[in-house]
């Protein structure tokens, strides 16, 4: 039985003062049973919201790593191992925003999965197409593509102990919605993708909905058999709205 789970991606959005008043009222929530809740604030907060959500039993993420694993000379970038030391449980890889605004490559975005797993950490790698992909019937061979490269890198054993969120570009930050229908079809097709390569790994694999989630449409997304959960981001940032979708 795969739990349910709710990641909220704070992205650039946070300072200190509001990253502490959102992380107060999160450390309230109550443990629902087969719901597990994570945060990704940003590298600059994760000391403080750790700190803070050190007793709740809501989860610590960042929202990207360096491609080598532990310590060394890369200025400006952070480890796995140092998300890991800080507290961190997972951690997001290759999100849409990344691909496109800083051009990470598969290749690239692979060797970033390695280096959490290798760390770890569970690697929540991010998949999706584009408006024009989808409208060009691409959609499906655009997230095997996605998922191919880090299969080829570690084995998809390597996806064994890893989530995977679906976030079409379209509905990213748009206000625009997949319909619950549109966005199992997409999940049935990422799991069948990982199903053909191993049956128990696909089966048991976590895959999440990220695309302007809210509390209004959280409910219906999760009564579809193979979203698992959801990656929220604008209404992250808003404690009760993010309550009430965990709360599903």
């Amino acid at each position: 039985m795969r739990t349910r789970l709710v990641v909220g991606n704070w992205k650039m959005q946070s300072t200190a003062s509001a990253a502490e008043k959102l992380a107060r009222k999160l450390a309230t929530f109550k443990p629902v049973s087969s719901v597990d809740v994570a945060v990704c604030p940003g590298f600059l907060h994760l000391p403080l919201v750790a700190q803070i959500l050190a007793k709740s039993c809501v989860e610590l993420g960042g929202q990207d790593c360096a491609t080598n694993p532990g310590l060394g000379a890369l200025t400006g970038e952070i480890s796995a191992h140092q998300l890991k030391d800080v507290g961190c449980r997972y951690v997001l890889i290759g999100h849409s925003e990344r691909r496109l605004t800083i051009g990470e490559s598969a290749g690239v975005i692979a060797k970033k999965f390695t280096a959490a797993v290798e760390a770890g950490l569970t690697p929540i790698v991010c998949v999706g197409e584009t408006l024009e992909q989808r409208r060009q019937g691409m959609a499906v061979e655009v997230i095997t593509g996605q998922l191919d490269a880090t299969i080829k890198k570690l084995g998809v054993e390597g996806l064994g102990g890893a989530v995977v969120a679906y976030e079409p570009v379209w509905a990213i930050g748009t206000g625009v919605t997949a319909s619950a229908e549109q966005a199992q079809e997409m999940h049935a097709a990422i799991r069948s993708v990982i199903v053909s390569a191993s049956v128990s790994i696909g089966d048991n694999i976590q895959i999440l909905y990220g695309g302007s989630v809210k509390a209004t449409n959280a409910a219906e997304l999760f009564s579809m058999p193979d979203i698992d959960g959801v990656l929220v981001g604008g209404a992250a940032l808003d404690a009760d709205e993010f309550l009430a979708i965990c709360a599903g």
